[in-house]
């Protein structure tokens, strides 16, 4: 909103002096402007004056000031003298949006003629149009549509104050807030402004119209929002709904108007926790707590009774007892503890104050306690059954919404996925209750980034793939799904650091067709390359590079190998995961140092000891990685390892380990590439 003074400190461009022109001049030229004395204008510019000359504070010009006056002979005799009709003053406002504050359509064509665009906007985000819309002048919005100015553009908030949820509302909500009802007519009947637009806090233009400072049109504006189909149950600041917020303001015919639409939530609260009638029976308000009860409003939204006697209101009390409400009033338990760290402030609100149940399900659809976006609505804190959940939201009945419940159901048991407890139904969304979880695995790696491993065992990258691989193999066995949307953001870290795979709207039951299996298979190759690599490349950039492509950026053979394997599984391709988790990558320090220690003790071989654990290693056996280590060992042939372990004996003379560097007991031999993709790292030195 554009007034005279008091604007930000000084910003714009410096002026752009004539030589003959003194600072005095300067300022009288507008002075004289701000007189409207036409004679002395031009005096002072025959002298030389600077038609472009800003004042110190607010930036304003003798051009700002003749616009402001609607005197255009000043404007013309002006711009002949060099003004410049696009300059800004320090809060951005042009001459054109100027000319929209008072409303003149021949200054508002002049200076579209000399340059203007007129969707242009000033540093706060209003443009023409906003301006003309919450000063009230309906011709001049008329004359701006038809040149094109955007009905239902919105405010960009200021660099830093997106955070603070500010900007984003519209000319509509403008003209409500100030109460202007034949604009707020026009804008919705002959422009089509949108009805359920919202600025950044959530607010509609029917929530902007309960906040208006002016009495004489709320009411009517009210009336014609509802007409057009504003959404009742809308949120602002501080989780205020237009019901709250009628009540707060004593608008009794208001009260009675939102009343009568079938889908007014009653029993919603405010982010305090307070609803309508709580309010109403706060501030002593009897008639329209009646009104509130007469519809229905629940009375166990707390100590209503209480209050109403500590007002000394006897006539309120027998109004709540009549509805139901008692005087042993029972608030949630306070000793109640969420496992969450990170949600457990908000759970614990959330838990306290009084939210209508939806089923057996405690939510508040409020920024507050929205965990994530989604493409059908998002992801909020809930208590199910006094358990703390996160909530995925759907609309009911969506396809979406059948195939993630229809896939949790299926895995009910399984821990290395999402837990679910339950989903609810109301007003057609569909509430899906599942495990509340602290990160995603995104959040996590953002965490480790920049983290070397080199001569490091990489605990983390080991253990959170092997409970990805876990959970994947377990959904295409026990489960009967495929996941289709493997990506770090769907798979999440809960508040016991255990892995969880999440987000099943996009999972297909499997029939037997196999291209299903090999995208989750491709998928997780990729997510193995994201979590060795610790995030430095972006699974994004992962997804549109080819799977050879992919493969050549693994930083070791293990990973490598391991990738490969994921991208050509064979025939058997809903089962390779189980034989996968024996692949070498998942060995620990420990387990590859027993196997080189092993590897040393060829007499076992050579005597076929069956009680060895290099040869169950090396056969088909019982051992924990005979699958995956026989399918490599397999071109070796036993042969090869007889002469390999003969040659080693030969040319070294020794059986066994020798004491190497650093107290490492390992020899470092030169071993085929399958045995040392095997061996790996020796924590004392590098064999590979």
């Amino acid at each position: 909103m554009e007034a005279k003074g008091g604007d930000s400190a000084r910003e714009g461009p410096a002026s752009s002096r004539r030589r003959t022109a003194t600072m005095e001049d300067n300022r009288l030229l507008i002075k004289a402007v701000e007189e409207e004395d036409v004679q002395m204008v031009q005096q002072l510019l025959e002298r030389g004056a600077d038609a472009n000359f800003q004042e110190e504070s607010g930036g304003w010009t003798a051009l700002h000031n003749a616009v402001q006056a609607c005197r255009g002979d000043i404007v013309g005799l002006l711009l002949r003298h060099g003004a410049d009709p696009c300059l800004r003053k320090w809060n951005g406002a042009t001459p054109f949006i100027v000319a929209a504050i008072v409303g003149n359509v021949p200054l508002l064509e002049l200076f579209l003629s000399k340059g203007a665009d007129v969707n242009e906007c000033d540093c706060n985000g209003f443009t023409a149009f906003m301006e003309a819309a919450q000063y009230g002048w309906v011709e001049a919005l008329r004359f701006l549509h038809g040149r094109g100015a955007g009905v239902n553009a919105s405010r960009k908030p200021k660099v830093g104050q997106e955070r603070l949820r500010k900007g984003g509302a519209t000319a509509l909500m403008d003209a409500a807030e100030e109460g202007r009802l034949e604009v707020v007519r026009v804008l919705l009947d002959e422009m089509g402004a949108d009805v359920h637009a919202r600025d950044n806090m959530g607010r509609n233009a029917l929530i902007h119209a309960l906040l208006s400072s002016r009495d004489g049109n709320v009411e009517a504006i009210a009336r014609l929002l509802l007409d057009r189909g504003a959404d009742v149950n809308a949120r602002g600041e501080r989780g205020k709904t237009p019901l709250i917020l009628a009540v707060e303001k004593r608008r009794v015919a208001v009260v009675q108007m939102l009343l009568e639409r079938e889908h007014i939530e009653i029993d919603d609260t405010d982010s305090e926790g307070k609803t309508a009638l709580l309010i109403a029976v706060e501030l002593r308000l009897s008639d329209i707590a009646g009104l509130l009860c007469a519809r229905g409003a629940s009375t166990g939204c707390g100590d209503l009774v209480a209050i109403a006697k500590r007002n000394y209101d006897t006539r309120l009390v027998k109004l709540l007892v009549r509805h139901g409400a008692t005087e042993c009033f029972r608030p949630p338990a306070a000793d109640w503890k969420p496992q969450s760290s990170r949600w457990g402030a908000a759970l614990k609100t959330l838990h306290r104050m009084y939210r209508p149940m939806i089923g057996k399900l405690k939510i508040f659809m409020d920024e507050s306690y929205k965990v994530a976006d989604t493409s059908e609505g998002g992801v909020y804190l809930g208590i199910y059954e006094e358990q703390e959940v996160a909530v995925k939201t759907f609309c009911d009945g969506s396809v979406r919404a059948q195939q993630e419940v229809s896939c949790l159901q299926s895995s009910r048991e399984n821990s290395n996925l999402v837990t679910f407890y339950g989903s609810e139904s109301r007003r057609g969304c569909l509430y899906v209750c599942v495990t509340l979880c602290e990160e995603t695995l995104e959040a996590r790696l953002a965490a480790h980034r920049g983290e070397t491993v080199e001569n490091e065992e990489d605990k983390f990258a080991r253990n959170v793939l092997l409970s990805i691989f876990q959970a994947v193999r377990e959904l295409h066995l026990s489960c009967g799904y495929t996941h289709q949307d493997l990506q770090p953001r769907n798979i999440l870290i809960d508040s016991k650091n255990a892995v969880r795979l999440a987000d099943f709207d996009k999972s297909i039951k499997w029939a037997g067709d196999p291209q299903e299996i090999k995208r989750d298979l491709e998928a997780l190759g990729r997510l193995v390359l994201y979590v060795v690599k610790k995030e430095d490349i972006s699974f994004e950039k992962l997804k549109a590079q080819s799977n050879e492509e992919v493969v050549l950026l693994s930083p070791d053979e293990e990973t490598k190998d391991l990738i490969r394997l994921l991208f050509h599984p064979g025939e058997n391709r809903r089962d390779c995961l189980s034989d996968l988790l024996g692949h070498p990558f998942f060995w620990t320090w420990e387990s590859r140092y027993r196997t080189l220690r092993n590897v040393g003790n060829e007499s076992d071989i050579k005597m076929r000891v069956s009680e060895s654990e290099i040869l169950q290693l090396l056969e088909l056996g019982p051992s924990e990685h005979s699958k995956s280590f026989a399918r490599w060992t397999e071109k070796m042939g036993k042969l090869k390892h007889r002469q390999f372990f003969q040659s080693q004996r030969a040319s070294e003379g020794a059986t066994g380990f020798e004491a190497g560097k650093n107290g490492c007991r390992c020899r470092v031999l030169k071993l085929p590439r399958c045995t040392k993709l095997l061996i790996g790292w020796c924590p004392a030195h590098q064999l590979i």
